[in-house]
């Protein structure tokens, strides 16, 4: 497309004085922005006719211009009236502004966006009175954002990869108004890395509070959309999870998330030297081998029971489900046990709830969650040393890997 014409820019911008004269509630912008719908539909209705205005061809054609009609326009230069062609047979119907629409293309998605960064309906009618003098009533708001509901409940339902090398499981509580009542609810967070290195959420649940039985439930759900394999599940410390993934996923192999191993570690300490035992808790997960680890454990609880007994403690008891990552190379390893995107997923889920006191509904929970989420999958790379870590899963699961992917290899 030509760039525009610089004089006629000039031309528009003749007089101009200040922000006001371009951006104003009279400014240039809302009346290039009038002008050029206006005329685009006038463009579409010679199109729809077959003629143009006051051509001899269109006499008898059987239709023709019929006046117009007006219309506000809702966007981000504001509100403005619009003038709508109309023809005699009453079939033209303007692309550019469909019958009904009354909002500019691209202004949903700033309702979206707006409600996808936690802010509630009446914060979101303010924002857009305030910066784009645009009256929006609460219910259009919630019309918008219900629209969104078809799209999680079609997201929800997709079919998945049938292999994820890597799967990481973890809950949040979000407060919610569940049969009447406000209280702590669960919400399931499922996060995939396929053959190609990509994560994906591959779903949101919500539950009372996190239990191993619905994590079973979660589990099948998953196998019953196209799962047919995972080769390490990265979970909590949750009883009964190990349990729970092997009954649907037999091979998987459980390992014990170090990131909430280690923030229950410090749970247990004082602000003062959490820094330090922090540094001496990564002295055990990044050991070269499981008995230097076992060692580093020893010399942990050595330094700190005399203070934290329950750190070393909780290591030792969990020890079966800490070391089996220590059986893969280094690459796989800090694929592993590096958790970035669990934790960067819910920092932005958690940014997104805070400023809610609660949520009216599951439905309102999950419909602010999902366009949060989606933000932050927009942004998701491929975990570092990822080409590294599928050559040693390749080497130790060839057959498994042919078993899930089928003819798809």
């Amino acid at each position: 497309m030509d760039k525009i014409d610089k004089d006629l820019i000039d031309k528009l911008l003749a007089g101009y004085k200040g922000p006001e004269d371009l951006i104003g509630e009279q400014g240039l912008l809302k009346q290039l922005t009038k002008a050029v719908v206006e005329r685009a539909m006038q463009a579409e209705l010679t199109h729809h006719l077959g003629y143009e205005k006051h051509e001899p061809t269109g006499r008898g054609s059987g239709n023709s211009r019929n006046g117009s009609s007006r219309k506000t326009l809702q966007g981000e230069f504001g509100e403005a009236v619009i003038e709508v062609p109309r023809d005699r047979n009453g079939s033209f119907q303007p692309k550019i502004v469909p019958p009904h629409e009354r909002r500019f293309s691209g202004f949903d998605d700033k309702i979206l966006s707006l409600y996808a960064r936690g802010m509630t309906t009446r914060e979101i009618q303010g924002h857009l009175q305030e910066i784009y003098g645009v009256e929006i009533s609460p219910s259009l708001i919630s019309e918008v954002t219900d629209a969104v509901l078809e799209e999680v409940k079609a997201w929800q339902t997709r079919p998945l990869e049938p292999l994820y090398p890597i799967l990481f499981l973890d809950a949040l509580m979000v407060k919610m108004r569940h049969e009447g009542r406000v209280e702590n609810r669960a919400v399931y967070v499922a996060i995939g890395i396929d053959l190609d290195g990509r994560k994906d959420v591959l779903g949101l649940w919500t539950s009372a509070n996190e239990g191993a039985k619905f994590w079973l439930q979660v589990l099948t759900e998953l196998r019953n959309r196209g799962v047919k394999d995972i080769f390490i599940a990265c979970v909590d410390g949750l009883k009964g999870f190990p349990q729970a993934i092997e009954t649907v996923f037999p091979q998987a192999q459980v390992q014990l998330c170090i990131v909430h191993l280690v923030r229950a570690s410090l749970n247990y300490v004082s602000w003062t030297e959490r820094k330090q035992v922090a540094h001496d808790l990564k002295s055990i997960y990044r050991a070269a081998t499981a008995e230097e680890a076992e060692r580093q454990l020893s010399e942990f609880a050595a330094r700190w029971d005399g203070k934290y007994p329950t750190v070393a403690a909780l290591w030792q008891r969990n020890w079966d489900r800490v070391i089996p990552f220590f059986a893969f190379a280094a690459e796989v390893r800090k694929v592993i046990y590096t958790t970035n995107a669990v934790e960067s997923l819910n920092m932005s889920l958690r940014k997104a709830i805070k400023t809610r006191g609660a949520f009216p509904s599951e439905e309102a929970a999950l419909k602010v969650m999902y366009l949060a989420l989606r933000n932050v999958i927009a942004k998701w790379e491929r975990p570092l040393h990822w080409k590294a870590a599928l050559n040693h899963f390749t080497m130790l699961w060839e057959d498994r890997i042919r078993m899930a992917m089928g003819a798809s290899i």
